[in-house]
């Protein structure tokens, strides 16, 4: 295969921009596992003193990424971020007015492979979330496991990522007086086997739990698709019932998490790599289904709210997807 290797001359944005997603890459793929290291040194060094100090404020701060987290807005603003957006580029589209006063579960569709649209839009400020959505406070749910990992907990809480766990969601859709946004990929980790360019496939059919969080508590329900999220890498094939696929499965459920095989482009030549590729994505957020509160819902008022969820965002892509590059003969497969 031949390299196709990107020009010397390049405008000092465009540097910027890829040095900003290369950090978020490795963030995802490497970060957590460095920040391990790192205490273990620590512990085992002559900081150790400083390791048993953390240990101590792990213990007493543990049920924190169950309760809401602990954002920082300098973080969420940092011109990283900017740049991050810009190298795709992401775009945060809304529909419809969302009331400050109501608690709302936000459905991000599809999950990707890293989710770059829920992070550029929800993990940070620089797609423009606070100035679309006055009063409102994004939180992106993430596999409770992340938050077991000394510092590198705190740093991916600090742009608002919460564990995914019930207690953590219930804590933020019962809060009183509202504002609290509670942001769940849907699809999960077995939705990212399936994410290369062209694909629409979205795994939902069987997943109303989060139907039923929104009738406890009362939550409004938005459906939001992610244009773009799957255009960003190339998977190597992994069809129903290969091998490959076999593997990945039994490995995502002993473990929590799926492992797709994805490549797009380097830093210095664009043929072969782990940065994605410089695709737009266009977040739109659809208008809130109105939800009444059930403490105790019956499986045919979740099965009948999870028709709607369905059909309203079956709605958004359709009428959507056009205008953000989809063909019109292309529909969404719900499996």
């Amino acid at each position: 295969m031949w390299l196709r290797f990107a020009p010397l001359r390049l405008p000092l944005r465009r540097r910027l921009q890829t040095a900003a997603v290369l950090q978020w890459v490795f963030s995802f793929l490497a970060l957590a596992q460095c920040c391990l290291g790192l205490f273990v040194l620590l512990l085992l060094g002559e900081g150790w003193a400083l390791a048993v100090l953390y240990a101590a404020w792990l213990y007493l701060d543990w049920e924190t990424p169950a309760r809401g987290g602990r954002r920082s807005a300098w973080v969420r603003r940092w011109a990283v971020w900017r740049h991050f957006r810009d190298y795709f580029p992401i775009t945060l589209v809304k529909v419809a007015d969302l009331d400050p006063a109501r608690n709302y579960l936000f459905g991000f569709h599809p999950h990707g492979v890293l989710v770059a649209g829920a992070f550029g839009n929800f993990c940070t400020e620089a797609t423009g979330f606070q100035e679309l959505f006055p009063g409102l406070t994004p939180h992106l749910l993430m596999l409770p496991f992340w938050f077991k990992v000394p510092f590198f907990r705190d740093y991916i809480m600090s742009g608002g990522l919460v564990s995914s766990e019930k207690a953590s969601a219930s804590y933020l859709l019962s809060k009183e007086g509202g504002g609290q946004v509670a942001v769940v990929a849907v699809g999960g980790p077995p939705e990212s086997l399936d994410a290369r360019p062209g694909a629409f496939t979205l795994q939902i059919l069987g997943r109303k739990g989060f139907i039923k969080m929104a009738l406890q508590h009362g939550a409004a329900l938005v459906p939001v698709f992610s244009f773009g999220e799957n255009e960003l890498f190339n998977q190597i094939p992994n069809p129903e019932g290969s091998f490959l696929r076999t593997a990945q499965e039994r490995l995502q459920k002993a473990m929590g998490l799926a492992l797709p095989l994805f490549h797009a482009r380097g830093v210095f030549q664009y043929s072969f790599g782990l940065l994605p590729f410089r695709r737009p994505i266009h977040t739109v957020v659809g208008a809130p289904i109105l939800v009444p509160k059930t403490p105790s819902p019956s499986p045919e008022a979740i099965d009948q709210l999870h028709k709607t969820y369905l059909e309203k965002l079956v709605q958004l892509f359709e009428d959507n997807k056009v205008k953000f590059g989809v063909p019109e003969n292309k529909h969404l497969n719900l499996i």
